[in-house]
């Protein structure tokens, strides 16, 4: 009789990358399936026939030093909880049998290594090793990380771009970024990062067996995707200059960032900020199965003694003063990731609130999360992980004071601008979805996002019947003045006459304002009871160099020329740029493989001529980066450059523009999302 020999093994990539949800992951060597679900691998064999009576077969599956035999058997009934092997008992090619694995849906996420053993008689004939990645999967019922809606998922796991949310509440901007998780290479770069960890250097079994929970892992990539305590993947710097790295707001995708990780042997890379940190943090848990998406809490308090409490300082002629240890940031972005809270209970199942930016220690360790984003609502401060923290940064109060060297002249208090809307990407749509209700009580729909009048007079314990209030006419945009009014209220029986101090200050969205560039001063009577209303604006050539990712503080203060006593409102707005136009030719025709044309178009809004290089990417769509230097263009010139791509891959992807312009500190970007169709 013939020895029965296995030729080759054959991983079937193509059905069971489509069954799996990971046919875009297709460049890997290996083949990417995700737990809870069988797939079917087919043998090649020489010499005879399988034959059931005499032959047997066991799969050794092993995670590092860990490791599982499972008998193959002809029972096709799966456990949630153990992994299976089995073949088809109406599968009658016995020269070509196949066999069904299927893993535990709470089964570690990483590479796993396999080997089939034969046996005829009870004796082990021939082995043969390969190989498969498993990810999390949020289509199982039984995964820790399901959830419930297809859109979801296409959203949240599947969608390789995505939008991040900048500026201020009344004006936003989207920042369209490729998350690259099908690029060459990340999925590989994201297992490693797991095998990189101090977790895993410190104890590789135990790191192995915890990789089964999405709590566990996730906590584990929030401290990687920072520097401060590892060799993570990105190193912050939020002051200064970027010329021994590259300026965080330059970077257009994670997979530039992941790859110059790999590729330094794992140094960290130069330079990131909190949205450039969620960014690459949402691509890796979005690699790993855990469905992920990115946050905007638009002012968002840093309160360092945890009073819930952020003061701010203001010189007498309205100058905001870097005085405090509290900061807040105009936004900040963070993730949130799916799953359920088997260490909570139920009620904490859903989103929870992880944050990869550096900023306090949690256990120890620069990371925050996993958050229940229900705990934050409700105030459940004893819960893992970080929820006070969170809590503050949505919810804290603000005192503003008006100073003369150390005396306080005015003092107000503000219960509503921190957390004052918080935002993410629409499922399925580019734009914004307003979340604030799910992190604190909102009083109606819409009072988030409206503009809200800045004023002092609440709980203002020095102004005495003088009402202040600063409204922007609308958001501000490049090339147009800066219109905003000043309404006065007198609500004394007395005429009081009073010094009116206006003042613009750049500023950055972390830090505390730079210098004054635009202020005017005058003096206001008002009759008893009277209201006045001041019409101010700030015009283009004025503001031009905050154009872009800096933002405006404009504080008025009115001094009572008779006590002395000083009342403020203040407001902090961006001024948006110009975006890109990009259309396509034949929107409707595209297909994989076959060239295609879009044109960029960009008209100069500034008072002065510009130049400056126009930079493209598209993942799915261009290999690399394409660059173009664009030509001195006068104030109000219009510009066009064709670009040609060729699409790899079916799907919705997301085709980049950014142009740098020369001596600004502005990057004018715009976005096309297009759909490449089956040929």
């Amino acid at each position: 009789m013939d020895d029965l020999t296995i030729k080759n093994v054959n991983l079937e990539k193509s059905e069971n990358l489509g069954k799996h949800r990971t046919e875009d992951f297709s460049s890997s060597k290996a083949l990417v399936v995700r737990r809870g679900a069988p797939f079917r691998i087919s043998l090649q064999l020489e010499g005879r026939p399988f034959n059931p009576k005499t032959d047997s077969i066991r799969i050794k599956v092993m995670l590092g030093r860990l490791y599982v035999m499972i008998p193959v058997t002809f029972s096709k009934k799966l456990s949630a909880s153990q992994w299976k092997a089995y073949r088809d008992p109406e599968d009658l090619d016995l020269m070509n049998p196949s066999i069904f694995i299927s893993s535990p849906a709470s089964a570690s996420v990483g590479c796993y290594r396999f080997q089939l053993c034969v046996f005829t008689q009870g004796k082990q004939k021939r082995r043969v090793f390969s190989k498969f990645i498993l990810l999390c999967n949020p289509w199982c019922r039984e995964d820790a990380v399901y959830i419930p809606f297809e859109d979801q998922r296409e959203e949240y796991v599947l969608n390789d771009s995505g939008l991040l949310f900048m500026g201020t509440a009344m004006n936003l901007v989207s920042r369209p970024w490729s998350f690259d998780q099908y690029e060459p290479g990340v999925l590989e770069t994201c297992l490693n990062l797991l095998q990189v960890s101090p977790q895993h250097q410190r104890n590789r079994k135990t790191d192995y067996l915890k990789r089964n929970n999405p709590v566990y892992v996730s906590r584990v990539v929030s401290a990687m995707i920072n520097s401060e305590d590892d060799r993570g993947v990105l190193k912050g710097k939020w002051s200064g200059n970027f010329k021994d790295g590259v300026n965080p707001s330059l970077w257009t995708g994670s997979g530039d960032i992941l790859r110059q990780w790999v590729e330094s042997g794992y140094s960290p890379v130069k330079y990131g900020q909190c949205w450039v940190f969620a960014a690459v943090m949402c691509t890796v848990m979005r690699v790993l199965g855990i469905p992920c998406r990115a946050v905007t809490n638009f002012n968002s308090a840093h309160d360092t003694n945890d009073n819930l409490v952020i003061e701010e300082f203001y010189s007498e002629q309205g100058q905001k003063l870097n005085r405090s240890k509290d900061s807040i940031w105009n936004f900040h972005v963070w993730v949130e990731c799916w799953m359920t809270r088997q260490d909570l209970g139920p009620g904490m199942d859903g989103w929870q609130v992880l944050d990869p930016t550096p900023q306090e220690r949690s256990g120890g360790v620069f990371c925050c999360g996993p958050a229940p984003v229900k705990a934050i609502k409700d105030r459940c401060i004893d819960l893992p992980f970080d929820v006070p923290f969170v809590y503050a940064e949505v919810n804290a109060d603000i005192h503003m004071i008006v100073l003369s060297g150390d005396r306080v002249l005015g003092f107000s208090k503000d219960t509503e601008r921190v957390g004052s809307f918080i935002c993410t990407k629409a499922i399925g749509y580019s734009r914004h979805q307003n979340i604030t209700g799910d992190y604190k009580p909102v009083r109606s729909p819409t009072s988030t996002i409206s503009s809200r009048s800045s004023s002092s007079s609440r709980d203002s314990t020095l102004s005495k019947g003088v009402l202040v209030f600063l409204n922007l006419e609308k958001a501000p945009v490049a090339g147009e003045p800066v219109r905003f009014t000043v309404r006065i209220i007198n609500k004394l029986k007395a005429i009081t006459i009073m010094k009116v101090h206006l003042n613009a200050q750049a500023k950055e969205y972390n830090n505390s304002p730079l210098d004054t560039f635009w202020e005017t001063h005058g003096i206001i009577q008002l009759a008893p009871m009277e209201e006045k209303v001041l019409h101010q604006q700030i015009l283009p050539a004025e503001y031009e160099d905050v154009v872009g990712d800096d933002l405006v503080n404009l504080a008025v203060v009115l001094e009572d020329m008779n006590t002395h006593n000083r009342v403020l409102a203040s407001e902090e707005f961006n001024i948006v740029s110009p975006q890109l136009n990009i259309q396509i030719a034949d929107e409707d025709a595209i297909v994989p493989h076959k060239k295609q044309t879009a044109t960029v178009t960009f008209t100069n809004p500034f008072s002065h001529p510009v130049s400056g290089v126009l930079t493209v990417v598209g993942a799915g769509l261009i290999q690399g980066k394409l660059h173009f230097r664009m030509p001195h263009l006068l104030p109000g010139g219009g510009v066009k450059q064709r670009i040609n791509f060729v699409p790899g891959m079916v799907g919705t992807k997301m085709l980049q523009a950014g142009l740098s312009i020369t001596n600004m500190k502005s990057t004018i970007r715009g976005f096309k999302m297009i759909s490449v169709n089956r040929a």
